[in-house]
């Protein structure tokens, strides 16, 4: 029986007298002086009695008491209470005159100070307030000089003995030895109150404290923090605190105990104890903050001011969520219960908290509550693998956590794995001990927890029921709680001498002689054994399969465990085919965990005699379905599940030959839970477990009779070993040790049994292979192995959380020794934990190695067979129909195509699961192509063909990929293009994967040719056998011969002779860009890469050679210029000298510009020489020249580069006369000069008399008005008439340029700013004659000159980088790598995010300006980044709107032969095409041109003569490298290549086409596939499409795919495969007799609409030819066929007289020209002046700024003529203009259908000059006359309209007319 005190001991303090430093404490004297033998004396005392250091202080303090704990070697705790006064002691050094040198002088030192002495009583037993009164009562009778001898109080303290625990006061009436009272002899009594239960821990109000000065989410933390094993240091300024704290954060631990450091005060001196690595819970005095500042990793909690600090590199794992939230509910009900009334109108009387001791067992009763909770049911996961002669108990963490569904928790997984949960399992594990509170919480009542959770007031009855049991446990006698004990009389003087007395030396003799006494009295007492109630731990309801809160059981589960039931039957009965179609649906039933379970169920009934013979097709699906299982089961095995199966693997299996049998383990090894250390011990102890249990049932069998025996039967375990412990001391010693043995033999058994288990499934099929090693599993996630012939091991350590498994020297190179190393740690481990001999240990590791080699020659034998195993009937593998001169390079091999994040293939959107396919990818010359049929049987005669280009493979990633039926890992890899298509597969396992590898090695070589001759346009036809062979060893060899013949081939090409003036080679094609420029090449380009463009090359074309020029005269730009009239070269030198331009040869020898063609048009009056100089004033040389000619206005276009920097300031400097002599720059800005100058005076209006404003003389009404000039910003281009701006919307951005831009754009006739529509030709007199497009960037600095004949009109461009972005963007939006449920990644969202309709928007609004200036006749010179990007598409978009030429399809192919090609748009670089290449990126320049077309041909369908399909060829071909149109840079590179003029030379082989524009008229003229049957254009005809985004569609293109035969764009293997596919159907027709239906069910995605629904037109040419051919006519072709018929609509259509503006098949269609002619708003807004064409994506909406939605008749006129208006009301009004205008009659239209009033210019106008609309109007009032008004009209007849924008004033020519006016106007609006 423990002692109250052990030591008692007195200290003092002792050191040289220094004042102010720091001294050291001596134990003065201690009793007893020797050591008793069980409780040796506690080292470094005096440090912890004053943990601040001993100080001496001036003035005396009260004296002070705390209680430190200190922890011995066996963590035993100690209680050292100290009590702590101060004596006085004189100074000596206040009297020695002379100052010490090492004294600091001036530091006052008090005569007398005081030093401090500690009394301290070291005892194990922890009862504060007694240690306090004992050691108070010490003081007292010395301060007090009471009569009693101090020597008896201590004698006294020192023997007296006290009780751990209540012992025999379990029941509640006090016994006779009740609560212990003692006595110190000094007239002092105490009862000292021991707990009734010693295992709960006794907190007396500290955990209430602790809760007061912390909070209660703090406390949580700090609760959470302790049990994940973190560090905790508590700060404040009291000790007692300290230790309070510290106390209570244990108490409320409990059942957990916590086992690292704890030192609740922790001296000064052994602050470095903080940076320990391990947990601690250390409080530290306030007084040492700043050093604990530095400290990273530790949690800090201030008890004085209430914080917890937790650093940032710590996470603290909180309790799950509904439980964190019910404890803090019931923590606050228990601290704060007025919180819930404190809303209540009628609040209750009183609801104070409880007393404190009270509220703190409330707290504690919460935290049991939650244990309870946290760990219900965990008896039920105990293992007893011995019960002699020691209970061994191991906890199976895994299935606890997976049945309490708690697997992803983050704090159970912490405080499952920690040290105080494994002391916990050790300590409650027994199933034969005393138990406890908590015990009986957990056994009976679990259930009313779990239905009270959710109502608090239930849960507070229950905490206080729980905390009156604390309370008890605490003070068994609440009523005998009287103390006496004397405390120190206050006396008044501190001064009094009484107090000085020094505590006196005490006589040890005498304490020793006590305690002597004391002890020989204690040894002739019979020992008091304490009577431990020993008994049988109840377990508790069982884990019952609890619904993690997520819900995630199944709704439907009964009907799928339906289906895994029926599948196995139908295996099992050999219905096959049956079994087959289940398949699926199995598959994904085994998701759920209910299914899983069902199918291992199922499995077991199906095992006789533990074996189970099955034949191929069965094996094959059992083993399936297992893998199945297993891919979804975490390597934790949470469910049992694989534990379930371990026993069915090694019992299914099939015969393969003469005594071979192969097992499913050999199929299933591939899953991370066989390599996971702790799933085969937990396997290993529960079948230890039941053999422990059938040894003693069997036992116990033998001993009764048998009647009892089914009883027994439900013996658990745990309850079996309870028995046999209450029974073990009553056995007999050889009883004993035969159990003991018959155990231990058992555990043995098992563990040999376990060696042959692990050597199943961790050796793998084929052991010579090493895979098992080589797993990739570790480094790379991305690409695991596949299944089959790999095993899972290595891997392991990758995903394990325990470290111990995997094989870390995975180096070596023998799979079986790595398997017996990992065999052999696993016996270590668990036969070391179960107790067995060593003997039997070095036996297991002998057996091992032989084991695994056994197994080995096994397996060797079943790898063999299984070889020879006909292969499972896969799909056979379909070969793609191929080009002419396509060629395999790689024959197919099998893989999955599997389903993307577009959803119509997979059926999700309705029709049929077409993806996952099985089949093979191709890769060939020309493409990459998937053929294959469904997985799903349903559609499986379905054929599915998904490719695109080699060329236009943008992204190829390694995925790796689960497929849904097999189960297995396996590589794969995503392939995108640009063709809008993504291909993503998996290998298939017979594919080894260095086949895989090779296959990506040869797809980047096709992809990234050394030279551009290396594309498939060169090689077509010409390489020799490519094929790479599965079976080849050297897989490289054909490539190799490939790249061979290729270099050969462009040696010949290249290899002329070049005679040079000065020694050049030329560049090869790797080093292309990186040669340097000559000195005079301007360095601030901003080109993307140098162009070698000073080079001379008379090299590469020699002038003599006539032939090339009469090629080049040839050429398409040639044959334009001379349509346009823009010169011709026949007379070019004899003709008169009248004509403006003429064709220039200066760039003949590409000398001038590189990447200009040979010929250009330039102003006649500029000789070759001024060019020269002028080209280098512009990015890589491209100076302006002419490319179109309006053949109205005469106005000319120009294209070139933007300047280079230096030449934008030069160029706007006027020559300034003062300088000395004209410098370089400054004679070139003249020449540059002369040349706009020249091209201004071609112009015919400029030359016309009426002349034009010099702007210098005009001064805009609006500037004198004060008023800002007004902003253009094209941001809203929404047209009406021809010439007409409209509702332009001002983007506010004023620009630094010439501000009269804006107003000669924009000069209307109203002054009010939010004026009307204007006039027509409100351009005519004041516009510019040539307006420059320049990039906003560019030109800044220059100031612009206001003599000059020219604008600039500055513009954002979009950069490449932006396109080549936008287009990923797109490209991702279109075709999704995977869906997501995500809103935020929707199409739409991804669309907008891509900003590639904000692009095309952009390019369109610059064009529709462009098309505006020249058709009101000013000349544009477009001049943006290097003049073959964004110029390239404006101009030729201009010249698409402009003349309706280009819209047809000798003009289109024209304007890209010439704009495109031989303006030199980088085709090569910009499309990736070489390895040099590679890295600049894909960016479709060309495909947002075509897309712009496109968007114009959706508003414009008669204007077109080509079809949208035609736009849709271009655009797939453009990239897929198959014809030599889009290849190469420049013409200058393909004169080089030999490219250009080839097609004319050689025809050897007419069946590859080279160019695209051959193979299109070769198309044309078979098929209408090209042609648009609306086409019926308009003479003369400009296009203003709508630019705004809301007007554009997405291009089809994007997005529409035919999965039946793959893109429609290479048509011979469409028309074949078509051929093929009739070919097919054609002999399953026998009977023709019965009517049989045509109708046949299109799906989405997989059909080709088009051709399933012609259009009318197509199917009446159809039905023509076959009649021609059913009736052996000649066929005629379609053309003629198609122009016959509208000759004789014209002619039948004249003679009826009709009146159609548009005579054709479509002219009794009511689709009238949608569009055919449409205005420009310029809506104008008093911001600033400027063309601003900041085309900002948010400016981009289509609404009008005030009127708020979009103008009624812009929605109109979509569908109606404007011939057959509504004119309601109609006559003339004069209008008065703009500010100092006069007034002008106009023919008026009130037209109520449209709700607005137009106005013409007459009657017979049909143009309309502007539009009012009524929606705006606010009010019709009678008007008065102002100054300029018609003179006779009367007072009566004027009226004024007002609109929100502004107020028109009108005048009629009567009063009635005006009265008649207004109240139809009134009526109109009445109507509304």
């Amino acid at each position: 029986t423990p002692r109250l005190g052990n030591h008692f001991v007195c200290l003092i303090y002792l050191s040289k007298w220094i004042w102010g430093s720091e001294g050291q404490g001596r134990i003065l004297q201690r009793f007893p002086e020797k050591d008793w033998e069980d409780n040796p004396f506690p080292q470094g005392i005096e440090l912890f009695c004053q943990p601040n250091g001993w100080q001496l202080v001036p003035e005396r303090e009260p004296p002070s008491f705390f209680v430190s704990v200190l922890t011995d070697i066996n963590s035993e705790r100690h209680y050292c209470a100290c009590f702590t006064f101060w004596e006085g002691l004189d100074n000596p050094q206040a009297e020695t005159s002379e100052v010490d040198e090492d004294e600091v002088p001036g530091l006052i030192q008090p005569a007398q100070v005081f030093a401090p002495k500690s009394l301290v009583l070291v005892s194990r037993l922890d009862h504060t307030e007694v240690f306090r009164n004992c050691l108070g009562l010490i003081y007292t009778v010395h301060v007090d000089s009471l009569s009693v001898p101090l020597e008896t109080v201590i004698g006294n303290l020192l023997t007296c003995v006290i009780p751990t625990a209540g012992g025999s006061q379990v029941n509640t009436s006090p016994s006779p030895d009740g609560p212990r009272t003692i006595t110190l002899g000094a007239g002092d009594r105490q009862v000292i109150q021991t707990p009734i239960n010693d295992s709960l821990p006794v907190s007396g109000s500290s955990v209430a404290h602790l809760f007061r000065q912390l909070g209660i989410v703090n406390v949580l933390y700090l609760f959470c923090a302790a049990l994940t094993e973190h560090k905790i240091l508590f700060l404040s300024r009291s000790y007692q605190r300290l230790t309070d704290a510290c106390r209570g954060l244990l108490a409320i631990m409990f059942p957990l105990k916590y086992s690292f450091t704890y030192v609740p005060i922790l001296p000064g001196k052994l602050l470095e104890v903080l940076s320990t690595p391990t947990p601690f819970i250390i409080g530290v005095n306030s007084f040492f903050r700043s050093e604990t500042q530095e400290l990273l990793d530790v949690i800090i909690a201030d008890l004085d001011g209430g914080t917890v600090t937790v650093p940032e590199c710590v996470h603290i794992s909180l309790l799950p969520d509904p439980l964190l939230q019910q404890t803090q509910t019931a923590l606050s009900m228990v601290l704060d219960p007025e919180l819930e009334t404190a809303d209540h109108a009628f609040p209750p009387s009183s609801t104070q908290p409880s007393s404190l001791k009270i509220q703190d067992k409330e707290i504690r009763a919460v935290f049991l509550w939650l244990f309870a909770q946290l760990f219900h049911g965990y008896r039920w996961c105990l293992h007893i693998i011995r019960i002699h002669p020691e209970p061994v108990i191991r906890f199976h963490k895994a299935a606890f956590l997976g049945q309490r569904a708690l697997t992803e928790d983050d704090f159970l997984m912490k405080v499952l794995d920690g040290m105080a949960f494994a002391g916990f399992i050790s300590e409650r594990g027994p199933p034969y001990r005393p138990t406890d509170l908590f015990d009986d919480l957990i056994a009976n009542q679990v259930e009313r927890i779990r239905q009270e959770e959710c109502y608090p007031h239930k849960v507070m009855n229950h905490v206080k029921e729980l905390a009156e049991q604390l309370f008890k446990n605490e003070n068994p006698y609440p009523a005998v709680a009287m103390h006496k004990v004397q405390r120190p009389v206050e006396s008044p003087g501190h001064g009094d001498p009484k107090n000085l007395t020094i505590f006196p030396l005490l006589d040890d003799v005498t304490v020793q002689l006590f305690i002597d006494h004391a002890a020989a009295k204690l040894k002739g007492a019979p020992p008091v054994v304490k009577a431990e109630l020993k008994g049988m731990v109840p377990s508790g309801p069982p884990l019952g399969d609890i619904v993690d809160r997520h819900g995630h059981v199944l709704a439907n589960s009964a009907r799928r465990l339906e289906v895994v039931r029926n599948c196995i039957t139908y295996i099992f009965d050999n219905k096959m085919l049956e079994a087959k179609k289940l398949m699926p649906a199995v598959l994904r039933a085994l998701k759920g965990r209910a299914a899983r379970v069902c199918l291992t169920q199922e499995l077991n009934q199906h095992v006789l005699q533990n074996r189970a013979v099955l034949d191929d097709q069965q094996f094959d699906y059992i083993v399936r379905m297992m893998n199945c299982t297993l891919q979804d089961c975490s390597h934790m095995d949470e469910h049992g599940i694989a534990a379930a199966l371990l026993p069915l693997v090694t019992a299914f299996c099939r015969k393969l030959g003469a005594g071979i049998t192969q097992f499913a383990y050999s199929c299933v090894q591939d899953h991370m839970v066989w390599t996971n250390m702790q799933f085969w011990e937990a396997m290993f102890y529960s079948d230890v477990q039941n053999h422990i249990r059938a040894l003693y049932l069997e036992a116990d069998e033998g001993a009764q009779p048998s009647s009892v025996a089914p009883f027994q039967e439900l013996l658990g375990a745990l309850e079996l070993a309870s028995e046999q412990s209450r029974l073990w001391p009553a056995l007999s010693k050889e009883q004993q040790s035969e159990r003991v043995q018959k155990e231990e033999s058992t555990v043995f058994s098992q563990a040999i049994h376990y060696a042959n288990r692990m050597s199943y499934l961790l050796l793998p099929l084929d052991t010579s292979k090493n895979r098992l090693l080589n797993r990739t599993g570790i480094g790379d996630v991305e690409s695991v192995s596949n299944s089959y012939v790999t095993n899972s091991i290595a891997g392991s350590m990758a995903e394990s959380y325990d470290t111990e498994s995997g094989f870390e020297d995975a180096e070596s190179s023998d799979v079986a020794n790595s398997v017996v190393r990992f065999i052999n740690r696993f016996v270590d481990k668990v036969c070391n934990e179960s107790g067995v001999t060593n003997e039997h240990l070095k036996a297991l590791h002998t057996m091992i190695p032989d084991i695994v080699q056994m197994h080995i020659e096994t397996l060797d034998a079943v790898h063999r067979e299984s070889k020879r195993l006909p292969p499972i009937q896969k799909p056979k593998l379909l070969r793609p129909v191929l080009l002419l001169g396509e060629e395999f390079v790689m024959d197919g091999m099998r893989v999955h195509l599997l389903a993307d994040g577009r959803e119509e293939a997979t059926g999700a959107m309705g029709g049929p699961p077409l993806l996952p396919a099985e089949g093979a990818i191709f890769l060939t010359t020309y493409r990459l192509i998937f053929k294959g049929t469904p997985h799903d049987p349903l559609v499986g005669e379905q054929v599915v063909t998904r490719s695109f280009p080699i060329a236009s493979l943008t992204k190829e990633k390694r995925i790796s990929v689960t497929m849904p039926m097999d189960q297995y890992i396996q590589e794969g890899l995503q392939l995108r293009s640009c063709t809008f298509q993504l291909l993503k597969i998996a290998f298939d396992e017979e594919v080894a994967s260095d086949l895989a590898e090779v296959f990506r090695k040869h797809m980047h070589k096709l992809r990234y040719p050394q030279h551009v001759q290396g594309t498939f346009a060169f090689t077509v036809g010409q390489c020799g056998k490519t094929l790479v062979e599965h079976k080849t060893k050297d897989k490289n060899q054909s490539i190799k011969t490939l790249s061979k013949n290729l270099v050969k081939s462009a040696k010949r090409t290249i290899g002329r002779q070049y005679v040079t003036r000065k020694k050049y080679t030329p560049p090869t094609w790797e080093n292309r860009g990186s040669l340097q420029s000559e000195p005079d090449e301007d360095d601030i380009s901003v080109s993307e890469e140098l162009d070698p463009s000073s080079l001379t090359l008379s090299s590469t074309i020699r002038s003599s050679d006539r032939q090339t020029m009469s090629n080049v005269v040839e050429r398409a730009c040639c044959r334009d210029y001379q349509r346009l009239g823009l010169g011709t070269l026949s007379n070019s030198l004899t003709r008169s000298k009248n004509e403006p331009f003429r064709i220039s040869t200066v760039n003949r020898m590409y000398t001038v510009c590189r990447s200009y063609p040979g010929l250009l048009i330039v102003p006649q009056s500029i000789p070759d020489s001024t060019i020269q100089r002028i080209s280098r004033c512009y990015r890589q040389n491209r100076f302006p020249v002419v490319c179109w000619r309006n053949s109205r206005t005469k106005a000319v276009l120009l294209r070139s580069a933007g300047l280079h920097a230096k030449g934008v300031v030069g160029f706007f400097k006027s020559p300034n006369a003062s300088s000395a002599g004209p410098s370089q720059t400054d004679s070139t800005s003249l020449e540059q000069e002369k040349y706009m100058q020249a091209i201004i005076s071609s112009m015919p209006s400029y030359s016309e008399p009426s002349g034009r404003n010099t702007l210098s003389g005009f001064t805009s009404t609006h500037m004198t008005l004060g008023q800002r000039a007004r902003v253009i910003s094209l941001s809203h281009l929404c047209m009406r008439a021809p010439g007409k701006w409209g509702s332009i919307r001002g983007s506010g951005r004023l620009s630094a340029y010439n501000p009269d831009v804006g107003n000669r754009l924009a000069s209307k006739e109203s002054p009010q700013p939010n004026g009307g529509p204007s006039e027509a030709l409100f351009f005519r007199q004041q516009r510019a004659y040539l307006y420059i497009i320049g990039d906003k960037t560019q030109l800044k600095g220059g100031k612009q000159d206001s003599f000059q004949q020219w604008e600039v009109v500055p513009i954002e461009v979009c950069d490449v980088r932006q396109v080549k972005n936008s287009f990923k963007k797109l490209m991702k939006a279109c075709v999704p790598s995977s869906s997501t449920p995500d809103p935020s990644m929707s199409f739409h969202r991804c669309l907008e995010d891509s900003e590639w309709m904000c692009l095309v928007h952009k390019v369109l609004q610059v064009s529709v300006l462009v098309v505006e200036l020249l058709d009101t006749g000013s000349s544009v010179m477009v001049s943006l980044e290097d003049g073959w990007d964004v110029t390239t598409q404006v101009v030729s978009l201009v010249q698409l709107l402009s003349d309706p030429y280009y819209r047809t399809f000798d003009g289109f192919r024209l304007l890209v032969e010439k704009e495109w090609l031989s303006f030199g748009h980088r085709f090569s670089h910009r499309g990736a095409q070489t390895l040099a290449s590679q890295s600049s990126g894909f960016t479709p320049v060309f495909l947002q041109f075509l897309d712009c077309v496109h968007q114009i041909h959706l508003q414009f369908p008669m204007e077109f003569e080509f079809s949208q399909y035609y736009l849709k060829f271009l655009a797939y071909h453009y990239v897929s490298n198959r014809f030599r149109t889009f290849l190469l840079d420049s013409d200058y590179e393909r004169i080089e290549l030999g490219v250009l003029y080839e097609e004319k030379g050689e025809r050897k082989n007419p069946q590859v086409c080279k160019s695209v524009w051959d193979y299109i008229d070769r198309l044309n003229k078979k098929t209408p596939i090209f042609f648009n049957y609306m086409f019926s254009p308009e003479d003369e005809e400009v296009l203003r499409p709508y630019s705004f985004v809301s007007n554009l569609k997405v291009w089809d293109f994007y997005t529409e795919e035919t999965l039946s035969e793959g893109p429609s764009y290479d048509w011979e293997l469409v028309q074949r495969g078509r051929q093929e596919r009739l070919a097919e159907e054609v002999p399953s027709k026998p009977d023709t007799s019965t009517p049989k239906s045509h109708r046949h069910i299109i799906w989405p995605c997989y059909d080709s609409r088009i051709r399933a629904v012609p259009d009318a037109i197509t199917k009446l040419l159809q039905d023509l030819q076959r009649l021609e051919a059913e009736l052996g006519l000649p066929p005629e072709k379609w053309k003629e066929t198609w122009d016959k018929i509208k000759a004789t609509q014209r002619s039948e259509a004249r003679l009826e007289s009709r009146t159609s503006f548009n005579s054709s098949l479509l002219m009794s269609s009511n689709l009238s020209h949608q569009r055919r002619s449409q205005g420009v708003y310029l809506q104008e807004s008093g911001v600033g002046s400027s063309i601003n064409l900041s085309m900002d994506c948010e400016a981009s909406s289509s609404v009008p700024p005030v009127a708020g939605r979009p103008s009624t008749s812009t929605l109109y006129s979509q569908f109606q003529s404007t011939e057959s208006e509504n004119r309601s009301f109609e006559g003339i009004l004069y209008k008065r203009g703009a500010l100092l205008k006069p007034w002008k009659p106009r023919w008026f239209v009130l037209d109520k259908t449209k709700h607005q009033l137009r106005y013409y210019e007459s009657r017979q106008d049909k143009e309309c000059t502007g539009v009012i609309e009524l929606a705006e109007v606010e009010s019709v009032i009678p008007g008065t006359p102002t100054m300029g008004a018609p003179k006779h009209i009367p007072e009566k007849g004027f009226f004024d309209l007002k609109t929100t924008k502004r107020v028109y004033n009108f005048c009629a020519q009567d009063s009635l007319n005006a009265q008649l006016w207004m109240d139809s106007i009134q009526s109109c609006l009445s109507d509304a």
